[in-house]
């Protein structure tokens, strides 16, 4: 390949947030996210509506990252998307559109696993130390929740995930029982500051290997709701943040437990974290003691690109451009996509 420079245009359409980014080789030139803020009113994400609304958005969105890159579209080089895990309509919308794109352009077009992007982001170039091979990688989100050992950029194991629910969607059903609006985590996150963490005691699932489960804690959370407010239907609003503290520090050490388990198994030093629960500010914490007390290396993204965004997406077009690895237009949308 030669040493002209590659323009990428990422596009993200995974769920309910449309996005769209320009790199310039591994470098970010804008990332424009369009939010559907409709999903409040209903606690969680409506799949037809996600998916509407990505229709209404793609256009804009794309041509705001255009503008904001200060390119044209004929100088782009390849365009990337989003093929899956994620919502069927919400995906669809993105991947012909892509699809549709890179034809009337005549440039190739590069379906991403979202799940590896979410990994790989640490690889754009803003001044950062990037994470060596092989290392840990671990997605956590409001749909997902995995363990991976990264090889390299596009060799990939997964050493175990949920079985039910991710940590993201157990924080936000948690904060759901709470009255607090979706998406909870944040909130939680939030509240917790001014709470005690070991105020109450929840149950810790016990799943043998890489697995983990969070629908246990979750019911048993609503039971211990259940059963104070019975006694005190005030128990909720005189106990909120030591109850965020709480709960979060239970969802918390689960995740740090099999994090501990599966690095020490496998001999790894790096641990790379990606998606939205990574930026948790108590996590943050967590990992910084853990990773002075056991040497280690723990990468965690910049909040603009923890939760979904097109410059993951991007980054991921640039490496696979870079190997000459492209894609048909046969390719459909995929929202069970494994690695």
């Amino acid at each position: 390949m030669s040493n002209k420079d590659i323009y990428i245009l990422g596009i993200e359409s995974s769920c309910d947030d449309t996005s769209a980014a320009v790199l310039k080789n591994d470098k970010v030139l804008s990332n424009v996210i369009a939010n559907q803020d409709i999903h409040k009113n209903y606690g969680g994400v409506v799949p037809e509506l996600a998916s509407r609304a990505h229709l209404s958005n793609i256009i804009p969105t794309v041509e705001s990252a255009i503008k904001e890159a200060k390119i044209s579209l004929n100088q782009l080089s390849a365009i990337s998307y989003t093929r899956g895990p994620g919502l069927m309509g919400s995906l669809i919308v993105g991947t012909e559109f892509s699809k549709a794109l890179s034809l009337s352009l005549r440039i190739p077009v590069i379906e991403v696993n979202h799940m590896q992007a979410h990994i790989l982001v640490h690889f754009i170039n803003n001044g950062n130390t990037m994470p060596s091979f092989p290392f840990l990688g671990v997605t956590i989100s409001g749909g997902h929740t995995q363990f991976i050992l990264v090889k390299d950029f596009f060799k990939m194991e997964i050493l175990g995930e949920t079985l039910d629910d991710a940590i993201g969607e157990a924080f936000d059903k948690c904060g759901k029982k709470l009255g607090l609006e979706y998406p909870a985590g944040p909130l939680i996150d939030k509240i917790a500051t001014k709470g005690d963490e070991n105020k109450f005691k929840f149950p810790m699932p016990r799943v043998k290997g890489g697995d983990i489960s969070y629908s246990g804690t979750k019911t048993a959370f609503i039971n211990f709701l259940h059963k104070n407010q019975t006694k005190n239907i005030e128990f909720i609003n005189q106990n909120i943040n030591d109850i965020c503290a709480s709960i979060q520090k239970n969802l918390i050490d689960n995740l740090m437990n099999k994090v501990h388990l599966l690095s020490t198994e496998n001999h790894l030093d790096t641990i790379v974290f990606g998606g939205g629960v990574s930026a948790n500010s108590y996590l943050k914490k967590r990992l910084e003691k853990y990773a002075y007390n056991n040497d280690l290396k723990i990468f965690t993204p910049e909040l603009q690109f923890s939760t979904d965004n097109a410059a993951m997406i991007g980054i991921v077009g640039y490496l696979k451009f870079k190997d000459s690895i492209e894609s048909n237009l046969k390719s459909t949308a995929s929202p069970r996509l494994t690695f």
